[in-house]
């Protein structure tokens, strides 16, 4: 399947994707591919400066500190999920993967990421299926642009795929959802609890590898879309997990809720508008413990579901990343500045729409 699967998706030497014509051509020759849309072409705007010029410094500051194995050590966490947000800002940018400024970034991010798979059980969770979720997205939206025969050196001739990796990393996430009596996903592979931040980032990833071709059972989909519905209440605010918490305000979790409803198709249901709502009505809320936790899902979320108020929400969001970038190019958060600024990056990297997942 996965060779097949390549067939249809990849974008190698014959057809590379250095400017807007080659979304062109591919889309004239290849009619059934599907490619990340561009902004001039879903909204006939083009980025504004600023957006550029705060990215630019961003991904700057990422290039520089990546190191020769492909991670991220020294500014806070690291590991395999945090590598795979800080490869999904490279590859964001527009930037060809393959041939592009920062090629040699993601494939050594790319790189990392397998490598820090378990092969038999397929987790990149690391100490936390928080990793194994944003890892398993980072797959995902690399698979089908970034050429598998130019990601590994000669001396590591026998690496994965980026399709294998991926399958296995699905294949785990369905193996732990069906450990769960919750139908969704905790801390570890094996818990019998569940929270709806930890099932976010699992969730998106799996419906990333869906969109990618990958094979991902529709119960497994509904099962977790349930759990949301169950966490979601009538005013649209999600609880953190069943007894721990409850409800209460927290536009991250809503707009958590928000996106996996809108990314499973399911922006019939009452609890998508509810968390839509109150997201638009919290449209200008900053009391956010995780500032860039926050803004990564807000972003998407509104995006998804309400353009207007996506664009006045944006507009806010040029200004306090203005503000809040450091001259090296860097965002601070608690968490260290790879997360910091990898997760502000691509709530504004919603003004590229290069990734599929940001599709609408």
């Amino acid at each position: 399947m996965i060779d097949q699967l390549k067939t249809n998706h990849r974008l190698n030497d014959k057809f590379p994707l250095k400017a807007l014509g080659g979304y062109l051509l591919l889309a004239i020759v290849l009619p059934n591919l599907t490619l990340a849309q561009v902004p001039t072409l879903s909204l006939g705007e083009n980025v504004p400066r600023e957006v550029r010029e705060i990215y630019d410094r961003g991904l700057q500051y990422l290039a520089t500190t990546q190191d020769d194995q492909g991670n991220w050590n020294g500014t806070g966490d690291n590991g395999p999920g945090v590598t795979g947000l800080a490869t999904m800002v490279f590859l964001a940018s527009g930037e060809d993967p393959n041939f592009g400024l920062y090629s040699n970034n993601v494939r050594r991010a790319i790189r990392h990421i397998i490598q820090q798979q378990d092969a038999t059980t397929g987790y990149i969770g690391g100490t936390s299926m928080y990793h194994h979720g944003f890892a398993m997205l980072a797959l995902a939206e690399a698979y089908g642009t970034l050429d598998d025969r130019d990601l590994w050196r000669a001396e590591e001739k026998n690496g994965r795929s980026i399709g294998r990796s991926l399958e296995l990393a699905v294949r785990l996430a369905i193996t732990s959802q069906k450990k769960n009596p919750s139908g969704a996903w905790r801390y570890s592979p094996d818990a019998a609890d569940a929270d709806t931040s930890v099932s976010g980032s699992v969730l998106v990833g799996l419906l990333a590898a869906r969109n990618a071709g990958i094979e991902v059972p529709d119960k497994s989909i509904d099962q977790a879309i349930k759990y949301f519905q169950e966490m979601t209440s009538d005013s649209g605010e999600v609880a953190y997990t069943g007894g721990l918490g409850g409800f209460g305000e927290s536009s991250a979790r809503s707009s958590i809720a928000t996106l996996v409803y809108a990314v499973a198709r399911r922006k019939d249901l009452p609890e998508f508008k509810a968390t839509l709502h109150y997201l638009v009505d919290h449209l200008e809320s900053r009391n956010h413990a995780y500032a860039e936790y926050t803004r990564y899902y807000q972003a998407q979320a509104l995006f998804q579901g309400d353009l207007e108020a996506w664009q006045k929400w944006n507009t806010l969001l040029v200004r306090q990343l203005k503000a809040a970038q450091a001259s090296d190019g860097s965002i601070t958060s608690p968490h260290g500045k790879t997360i910091g600024t990898s997760m502000s990056l691509l709530a504004l990297a919603l003004n590229y729409r290069f990734l599929p997942i940001y599709e609408r």
